[in-house]
């Protein structure tokens, strides 16, 4: 989006590019579901075009960042801070980084998934996906938020959201477990270095749902010095 346009829709509301952000941010992290169904079938030409579809959902997002940070007005006429509304989008941007990341890693070392984790796998990464789009969601209710002067069943809707994040992130902890448990179980006979690998693969999946979370944390700390 040009800069004028972006200027164009703070004129209105300066929560509108947060918004194109995170939806760009789960556009790019869901493509991590079929990246992995791609991989586990031994489909790489497919795998790494979808490599190529997360790298340019990532760099939309990025260039939506640094237009943000560039054309965010330091006195806004709302009950929020500008910091604030920084520190949210830093979080969300990270999400589609660690995206990138985790698809690197994988075509980089042809990684695949141990068959009998699979499954337990797919579930984890679901559940950590769960997350981000529990984050879109809220991060799409801060227009409705903004009209109702930050007050009324709003605040209470996504302080709700907020508390399923939390939920979805303990969630996604105890599938990291199960995950964890039955790599170590099967890695006997494995590269020891791909071995380091998947279980770095295992963290950076989970760690989608922890940063969705701090999304969600930033959220309610800004709703809070309303």
């Amino acid at each position: 989006m040009p800069v004028n346009s972006i200027l164009g829709v703070f004129a209105k509301s300066p929560i509108k590019p947060l918004q194109e952000h995170i939806d760009k941010v789960h556009e790019c992290a869901n493509f991590l579901i079929p990246f992995f169904e791609a991989t586990t079938s031994g489909d790489w030409d497919t795998a790494t075009e979808l490599r190529k579809q997360i790298n340019k959902a990532e760099k939309e997002a990025d260039a939506l960042k640094r237009e943000i940070r560039l054309t965010l007005p330091g006195g806004l006429f709302m009950p929020v801070e500008r910091t604030d509304l920084l520190e949210l989008l830093t979080q969300q941007d990270k999400i589609a980084n660690k995206t990138k990341d985790i698809s690197g890693r994988i075509i980089g070392r042809n990684l695949v998934i141990p068959a009998p984790i699979q499954e337990p796998f797919m579930a984890y990464l679901k559940r950590c996906l769960d997350a981000v789009a529990m984050a879109k969601e809220a991060i799409n209710e801060l227009d409705e938020l903004l009209e109702a002067g930050f007050r009324g069943r709003e605040v209470a809707l996504v302080e709700k959201m907020v508390g399923e994040l939390d939920a979805i992130e303990e969630d996604t902890d105890a599938l990291q477990i199960t995950v964890r448990r039955g790599l170590y179980a099967v890695e006997e006979g494995m590269s020891a270095v791909d071995v380091m690998f998947l279980y770095k693969i295992i963290e950076w999946v989970g760690d989608l749902a922890d940063l969705s979370e701090r999304v969600g944390s930033r959220l309610e700390l800004m709703l809070a010095r309303v």
